[in-house]
């Protein structure tokens, strides 16, 4: 006979217990660990799989894509692993390749000198909440289940995983059915010098043309002269935060890659051998919290300003088709501020949500969700965090104009401040 679900009950032992737990360490996750441990707290970092960088390391999302405001944490990690690329100034515009192996062990060495505490291989399964206030999170170690408390929280799982399962209200994809953008795995290619044997796997597809590409284009980096070609050309109709959706896209994706490098081998590269693909697909939209401020499409276009600014960015509209036709929406705009009340659920007085999940309409995510200004939020949340430590107030009363300062004085600079 079949259940339709099961209660399970089990005692869980505490593993440890910080001022602030931060959940994912993708960029929003490293930065807000980083801020918050800088800010004088004890910050315990847990991160699902092997590394951390999230997107930009497990699915080798290696470039940086341009925001037009290099300032604090992201503006350091420039700095210290590609300083060739550091503007003079903040309010500049980069688009470097890196590369994901590189930063997987900066970001270590990273959180050892920040003494931030690291829990790799370990997945985020529930909550404990009491009086609009979060505990505790559960996750599955490699010791069993096990207990993180603190006084704080910080959702960076980039599915608002936390949140969701704390009762916060959300959305997922476009407002009129749902839908997100495609999930993408990247691979590498690396010029050998000499012809390669194309090949192509059983079950691939044979690609003639560009319009028989998924993404009908050729989308590909090759910026740093050592004959390492970045690609970006799959595209999967799938949702990264659902079961079934993953499952169909892990398998699709990885069909795709082989095709477009067997493509890519027979119209002009030649003698580029395939050398990497990413150990997971790449995820650009899941859910959004609905926070105390939503950001919206108008303010993206408009190019609002808010008092609680704690993120700038001039990155495009950017929204790979959700349908996975052949299409994307780039439109250019100015420049705007993200607020921090976007990172404020209304319903829990002690968690933030930084990164890609943040309260944003469909359209206002696909501009705001690449990493630099993930980095940039979660380097607000973390100072966040320890602000509502040290006055004893929920999230939604931390001052902004303090929130502000605080961002100054770890070297955050404002466009146009």
């Amino acid at each position: 006979m079949h259940n339709e679900s099961y209660e399970y009950k089990q005692e869980v032992r505490t593993q440890w217990r910080a001022d602030v737990v931060v959940i994912g360490g993708g960029p929003a996750g490293t930065a807000a660990a980083i801020s918050a441990a800088r800010s004088g707290k004890s910050v315990a970092l847990i991160e699902k799989s092997a590394q951390l960088g999230g997107m930009g390391t497990l699915a080798n999302v290696s470039v940086f894509m341009p925001i037009g405001n290099v300032t604090g944490i992201y503006r350091e990690i420039i700095a210290e692993t590609m300083a060739d690329h550091l503007p003079p100034d903040h309010d500049s515009s980069i688009a470097p390749q890196y590369s994901p192996f590189l930063l997987r062990h900066y970001l270590n060495e990273k959180m050892k000198k920040e003494n931030v505490k690291v829990y790799y291989h370990c997945e985020f399964v529930g909550t404990i909440v009491e009086n609009r206030r979060i505990r505790a999170v559960v996750v599955s170690t490699r010791e069993g289940l096990r207990a993180f408390e603190g006084e704080t929280f910080i959702d960076g799982t980039g599915d608002a995983r936390v949140a969701i399962d704390a009762g916060v209200p959300y959305t997922t994809g476009r407002e009129e059915d749902g839908l997100t953008q495609p999930m993408t795995l990247m691979f590498t290619m690396q010029n050998t010098g000499q012809p390669v044997k194309a090949y192509l796997p059983e079950g691939c597809y044979e690609y003639k043309d560009v319009s028989d590409l998924p993404q009908g284009r050729r989308l590909y980096w090759e910026r740093n002269g050592d004959g390492s070609l970045l690609v970006n050309m799959s595209r999967v109709k799938a949702n990264g935060a659902k079961i079934d959706d993953v499952n169909y896209a892990e398998a699709e994706a990885l069909r795709q890659v082989f095709s477009i490098a067997y493509y890519l081998q027979k119209n002009g590269f030649e003698s580029y051998a395939l050398t990497h693909i990413a150990p997971q697909t790449g995820v650009r939209e899941t859910n959004q919290i609905r926070g105390l401020y939503t950001l919206s499409e108008e303010d993206v276009v408009r190019g609002s300003r808010f008092p609680d600014a704690v993120a700038q960015t001039n990155y495009e509209i950017d929204i790979h088709s959700p349908d996975a036709k052949k299409t994307t929406d780039e439109r250019k705009v100015d420049g705007y501020d993200i607020p921090y009340r976007s990172m404020v659920p209304a319903e829990l007085d002690n968690l933030l949500v930084a990164g890609r999940a943040i309260s944003a309409t469909h359209v206002a995510m696909s501009s705001m969700r690449v990493q630099a200004t993930c980095y940039a939020l979660g380097q607000a949340a973390g100072i966040a965090a320890s602000l509502a430590l040290d006055g004893a107030c929920a999230m939604k009363e931390v001052p902004a104009e303090a929130l502000r300062e605080r961002l100054v004085a770890q070297g955050v600079r404002f466009a146009g401040a």
